[in-house]
C-alpha cells in the first residue's frame, strides 16, 4: 500500500518545509537541473510528483502521485497529474525521454519494481534521475534515527547511494553521473561530483 496517509493529512505542512528551508530547496533544484537532459523539447515524467515543488520549476508537465491532496496542489501549478503508484505506472512503454524521482524511493513499497517501471516507460536512450537523502550522510542518519518523531518519515526506508546504484543497474540502467549537495562546511549551494560528502545525492542512469 502506498504510504500516503501523512501526505493526505499534512499536505500544507509538507509545502511549508520548502518555505522554511529555501537554501536547501534551491540547492536541490540546482543539482537536479544539472542532471536533466539539455536537448530541447524533451518530455519528462516525475514519479511521486507530490505538490509539484520540483516539477513546476523544472518544466515537467506530467506527474504520477498516489496522494489526491498532493496531486491537487500540483495541478494548481499546471501539472497534469495521474493518480497512481511508482510500481505500476499508467503509461505505455517508451513514453518519456526522462523520469525523475525526488525523495520518492524512500516511500515506495518496492524499489525494484519502481525502477523496472521507470525503465519500461522510458524511450531508448532515455534517462532516470533519482534525488534522495543518502542514508550514510549525517542528515540521513538523523532522519533514520528520528523516524518515529516525523509525520512524513515514520514509515520511510532510507537507502545508501551504493544501494540505489545497485538497484538501478539491476533494472538495466547504465550509470551516467552522480552529484551531491548540502555538503557540511561548503557553500550552501555547492554541488560536487560523486557522493559521500553531501546529504542530498542525484544519480542519473541511462536506458
Amino acid at each position: 500500500m502506498p504510504k500516503i496517509e501523512p501526505f493526505e493529512q499534512y499536505s500544507e505542512a509538507y509545502d511549508q518545509w520548502f518555505e522554511k528551508n529555501p537554501d536547501a530547496y534551491q540547492a536541490e533544484l540546482k543539482l537536479i537541473r544539472e542532471l536533466l537532459p539539455d536537448q530541447p523539447e524533451v518530455e519528462g515524467l516525475e514519479v511521486g510528483v507530490g505538490s509539484g515543488k520540483f516539477a513546476a520549476p523544472l518544466g515537467i508537465n506530467v506527474g504520477v502521485e498516489p496522494s489526491a491532496q498532493m496531486a491537487a496542489r500540483a495541478e494548481k501549478l499546471g501539472i497534469r497529474v495521474v493518480l497512481g503508484v511508482a510500481e505500476d505506472l499508467p503509461f505505455p512503454d517508451a513514453s518519456f525521454d526522462y523520469v525523475l524521482l525526488v525523495t520518492t524511493i524512500c516511500f515506495v513499497d518496492d524499489i525494484e519494481q519502481t525502477f523496472a517501471q521507470s525503465f519500461r516507460v522510458l524511450k531508448p536512450g532515455g534517462c532516470i534521475i533519482v534525488g534522495c537523502v543518502d542514508r550514510e550522510s549525517e542528515l540521513g542518519r538523523h532522519y533514520a534515527a528520528n523516524r518515529d518523531k516525523s509525520r512524513f518519515y515514520k514509515e520511510a526506508t532510507f537507502y545508501s547511494t551504493p544501494q540505489v546504484i545497485s538497484y538501478l543497474q539491476e533494472a538495466g540502467f547504465a550509470l551516467h553521473s552522480i552529484r551531491q549537495t548540502l555538503i557540511p562546511g561548503a557553500e550552501k549551494d555547492a554541488i560536487r561530483d560523486g557522493y559521500g560528502q553531501g546529504a542530498f545525492v542525484g544519480i542519473k542512469g541511462v536506458k
